[in-house]
């Protein structure tokens, strides 16, 4: 693998009714690292060596994905907020630091939302909300965000994927970096492992299905900003996030106080394609964090 993870030990934790998989590392003031879609713990492989030099780092798999369980419901970003808060309570922290990517990052902001007196701060990489997706949609957005629709089908997407979860897989990691080649066969045949796993196209297509319920919550505290400081990273290239928005214009309609950073010569996964950049802007972001 190309990042060290000797130090990196695997465990589960059953909270608010489910069973979670996480990976932990390092010790100090806790961080706490959301995947987002097509995506596991796993990737986080580059951040959580450099991170744990200076803080206890926590990965989990969300809720649907990886090794952490699969339930038919719950995939609202107010019940995995809930998740996450229950499993920074089992490991006896009071206050974290936060970083979600895609999907991580919706429920992260959820979270901001939600469980202000638990968050330090937040960091948001190469994500819109889904109250600004939604309300942006016209033929455009539409036809780029396809998989946005598509995964909400009912069951379609599981029967049409299944045994075909590397194609599906080397669609997204192809079509969304900079670099088509960036990942290695090794490294996207973990992925494959784990979107293989009985359920797991279902729990990320599950999701994506709760986005009614997600707009509705979102709606509600509109008008409430983030208020704990946030860093909003996103790719230079990636169409579908700086291409089409404002990204820190955006973000600084979410939160009261935000910094934004476009990373050059990257697409939708800036901690997989351009590590040393997220690794440097996160440790800036998280310096003075001391739990």
């Amino acid at each position: 693998m190309p990042a060290d993870l000797t130090g990196v030990t695997h465990h589960t934790a059953t909270v608010n009714a489910i069973r979670i998989h996480y990976v932990r590392a390092g010790s100090g003031p806790p961080v706490v690292l959301l995947h987002g879609f097509p995506e596991t713990w796993f990737a986080w492989r580059k951040q959580i060596p450099v991170l744990a030099e200076r803080y206890t780092v926590v990965a989990p798999d969300l809720r649907g994905y990886g090794d952490t369980d699969k339930p038919v419901a719950g995939y609202d970003k107010r019940t995995m907020a809930t998740d996450v808060l229950e499993l920074m309570r089992h490991l006896g922290f009071s206050r974290i630091a936060l970083v979600g990517h895609d999907r991580g990052a919706r429920v992260g902001t959820r979270f901001a939302k939600d469980h202000r007196d638990a968050i330090d701060r937040l960091v948001t990489m190469d994500n819109i909300p889904t109250r600004v997706v939604f309300q942006s949609t016209d033929a455009a957005l539409a036809k780029k965000y396809w998989f946005f629709y598509f995964n909400q089908v009912p069951d379609l997407p599981e029967a049409l994927i299944a045994g075909r979860e590397e194609i599906w897989l080397r669609h997204f990691f192809s079509n969304w970096s900079y670099n088509p080649q960036m990942l290695s066969d090794q490294e996207i045949a973990v992925y494959v492992k784990a979107y293989a796993q009985p359920g797991a196209v279902r729990g990320a297509c599950n999701d994506y299905r709760a986005g009614g319920e997600d707009l509705a919550q979102d709606m509600v505290d509109a008008d409430e900003p983030i208020s704990c400081p946030t860093l909003a990273l996103w790719g230079a290239d990636f169409e579908l996030v700086g291409g089409m928005f404002d990204v820190l214009e955006v973000w600084k309609g979410m939160a009261r106080e935000v910094r934004g950073v476009a990373i050059p010569h990257c697409g939708h996964l800036p901690h997989e394609e351009q590590p040393a950049a997220v690794n440097a802007e996160l440790l800036r972001f998280l310096e003075g964090w001391n739990g």
